[in-house]
């Protein structure tokens, strides 16, 4: 396990927050993002988070719901015939509340080739995709969390420009923490600090 620590990190204004390693920085700060995401990124691994608020896709299972949301992440990524779904699953998240019981993630792993922002296939990277979707239904809210851990960089690739083309450097060889345990972080420690924020979100 490499020695990089994380802190918690305010989302939403401070309506929500999480914990994650300190290298993420908050994207933000350099280009809009819209108001129903929080996107951070470690531009040195060409590694991302996303944290969506979406209206509650109500016609969407509970059990297959996190699959349910990558599958349409490699959709609108125009990677749909190339993803390889690796591992779905659920996860109970104890410090989460909805209602009286404990709030549920549903967890989905794949493997696909995206292009970056506009550029073509012929600059397609291959990324291991993690996806939660954390239902809060009170609230009428399915909470998305994304993360994207490029596994092969095209020498094409916008992102070859800021990490070296070809396979990524294991996060163990670099001193970070694996994108599998940043999404654990991630998910594991999402709290909600006021349910306000849901009335006038969607």
């Amino acid at each position: 396990m490499a020695g990089e620590s994380s802190t918690r990190r305010p989302l939403f204004g401070g309506a929500i927050s999480t914990a994650l390693p300190a290298r993420f920085q908050d994207v933000s700060n350099t280009r809009e993002v819209p108001d129903h995401q929080e996107v951070v990124v470690d531009p040195a691994r060409d590694e991302s988070l996303i944290f969506e608020l979406l209206d509650l896709k109500g016609e969407v299972e509970d059990g297959g719901s996190a699959l349910w949301f990558l599958r349409d992440v490699a959709n609108e990524q125009d990677a749909g015939d190339n993803l390889v779904v690796e591992h779905s699953g659920t996860v109970e998240l104890a410090g989460l509340r909805s209602g009286e019981a404990p709030a549920v993630a549903g967890t989905a792993i794949g493997k696909l080739a995206v292009s970056k922002g506009r550029q073509g296939r012929e600059a397609q990277n291959i990324v291991r995709l993690y996806l939660a979707n954390i239902r809060l239904k009170d609230a009428a809210t399915d909470v998305v969390i994304t993360a994207y851990e490029p596994l092969l960089i095209n020498p094409l690739s916008e992102s070859a420009q800021a990490v070296a083309a070809g396979p990524a450097v294991p996060a163990e060889q670099a001193g970070c923490l694996p994108m599998s345990e940043v999404f654990r972080l991630a998910v594991m420690n999402f709290d909600v600090h006021d349910w306000n924020l849901f009335n006038g979100s969607g």
